[in-house]
């Protein structure tokens, strides 16, 4: 059975993949950008055809937290997408139909696009994550490459250390690679650092990236993120 994905106020269910329920929101920090900040994510993002991830940092997980994080990632149903009402579903069409446009040069094949971003959707909604946040840090980690793989070792899309699969899965890193499994922990974790960091993203991202509390990483996060914002426009019903 495929869970439930999106979240109540999209009029389809979710089921939040996190250990604790902090809400997530920008902090002043990530809003008040200094003029020397700009330059350092304009030349990241310049560049998306590496892999740009610092690496999340191997830290001490009580028993409780590895245990919920564990359970997270064990169920790999299908990302299959569930709407509660009709206007759900159009919702959803109309923002893969965008994004399947912004993301055709780098994607050009519609089927992969469409699996790509149905399952980005899909965890990114189970985790009780913001979609365009996402996107923009897989615009940033890995340029939207499967088989990126950085410096320090972090793989896929959401390069993720393997050392996760040994701390909360089951120790094989090669499963990273795979789209659904790498989407899977990459929003696990991002959700974990969120509920550390008390709903502070730009303090979350850093952690994310290795490289807590200094600003290029998050503000690159951000101005990707501003690529992927959806307004949605429904069709005005006929008279």
């Amino acid at each position: 059975m495929s869970e439930r994905d999106a979240n109540a106020s999209d009029g389809c269910s979710s089921s939040p993949a996190r250990p604790g329920a902090a809400a997530g929101g920008l902090s002043r920090r990530a809003c008040l950008l200094s003029a020397a900040s700009f330059a350092a994510p304009a030349a990241w993002l310049a560049a998306p055809q590496a892999a740009h991830a610092g690496g999340q940092l191997e830290e001490p997980l009580m028993d409780s937290v590895r245990s919920a994080l564990s359970s997270a990632i064990a169920n790999h149903a299908p990302p299959e997408p569930e709407f509660f009402t009709t206007e759900a579903r159009l919702h959803y069409l109309r923002w893969l139909g965008t994004q399947s446009d912004r993301l055709r040069r780098r994607k050009p094949e519609w089927e992969v696009r469409r699996d790509f971003l149905q399952t980005v959707w899909y965890e990114s909604k189970r985790a009780g994550l913001d979609v365009s946040l996402v996107l923009g840090l897989i615009q940033v980690e890995s340029g939207f490459r499967k088989f990126a793989v950085s410096s320090v070792g972090a793989r896929g899309y959401m390069q993720v250390m393997p050392f996760w699969t040994r701390v909360i899965g089951d120790g094989d890193a090669g499963k990273l690679f795979h789209m659904q499994t790498n989407l899977r922990f990459g929003c696990v974790i991002l959700r974990h650092y969120i509920d550390r960091e008390q709903g502070d993203l730009f303090m979350a991202l850093g952690r994310y990236n290795g490289s807590r509390g200094r600003s290029p990483y998050p503000d690159a996060v951000f101005g990707a993120q501003r690529s992927w914002a959806f307004a949605d426009r429904p069709t005005a019903p006929a008279a």
